[in-house]
């Protein structure tokens, strides 16, 4: 049988995740206004970075979540898994738009996911910069500083922005023929560099889907569970290996679907975990 958290377990966890993110976000935002002295290492490529403001930022995050819910699992980009014995899962990006960040853009933020058997129950993203906090849990809606969202209502592909994420682990030319595919078809991307808060930006209406070939389960979980919450769909993310390896993400307001399905066609990528 399928486990899911009770109405009281679901309503515990997600305080704590709004708590957390606040301290966590001002953690950060303190790194953010001294950006000058944080030491930076490359991960896997140019573009693959991180600080000791992610990585302090995660600390926080893992000690507030072991001292509530010991038996709880964390996963987190920086500092791997840690299995827990309750099947509760906390998936933490603490600072998703680290390159972002870095630079001295706005576009970061604090991204909190709680997944039980394969299904985010519980998803908080937390821009400190514009003081935008998302949250959603299932069954319970999503909202941006506590007045409910939706996702866009009436715009598809053609009149719409579709948030776009590209890393190095795909294909220079994959992307290219993406985009050229979106902007003959009368659409237009959008990029800020955090998966997360663009996925908040689709639950909110501002664009109207998201699509990345592959990303991380912190990047976008918390994001899934706002989108889902605000009335629209995702793909399995979670099929196969999602949760450890990643995987392909595309998701929106209902309408944009058939649109974004036409364009994966167009450039003969597989439609079959969208469609």
């Amino acid at each position: 049988m399928k486990l899911s958290l009770s109405p009281e377990q679901r309503a515990a966890r997600l305080a704590l995740a709004r708590e957390v993110a606040r301290e966590a976000g001002a953690l950060a935002l303190g790194y953010f206004e001294r950006l000058s002295t944080l030491a930076v290492e490359f991960k896997q490529g140019g573009q693959d970075v991180v600080s000791i403001a992610d990585r302090e930022v995660e600390v926080l995050i893992r000690a507030r979540i072991a001292e509530a819910f010991p038996e709880d699992g964390v996963l987190g980009e920086e500092d791997g898994l840690v299995e827990g014995k309750s099947g509760v899962l906390w998936v933490v990006d603490p600072i998703d738009g680290t390159s972002p960040f870095l630079n001295g853009l706005s576009h970061w933020c604090v991204s909190i996911a709680v997944a039980v058997d394969g299904e985010a129950e519980i998803g908080v993203i937390y821009a400190p910069v514009s003081s935008e906090f998302f949250s959603a849990a299932k069954g319970m809606g999503a909202f941006l500083n506590d007045a409910p969202i939706s996702v866009a209502p009436t715009r598809a592909i053609e009149d719409g922005l579709l948030g776009f994420g590209s890393n190095h682990r795909i294909p220079p030319a994959d992307v290219g023929r993406f985009v050229t595919a979106l902007l003959e078809a009368g659409g237009m991307f959008y990029r800020n560099g955090s998966g997360a808060l663009m996925l908040a930006y689709v639950a909110c209406g501002r664009l109207v889907g998201y699509y990345e070939q592959h990303i991380n389960s912190w990047d976008c979980l918390a994001g899934l569970c706002l989108i889902k919450e605000a009335g629209g769909w995702h793909n399995d993310f979670l099929a196969g290996e999602g949760m450890l390896k990643g995987n392909r993400i595309a998701g929106g307001a209902p309408q944009m679907k058939a649109g974004l399905i036409a364009l994966l066609e167009r450039v003969g990528a597989s439609t079959e975990t969208i469609a």
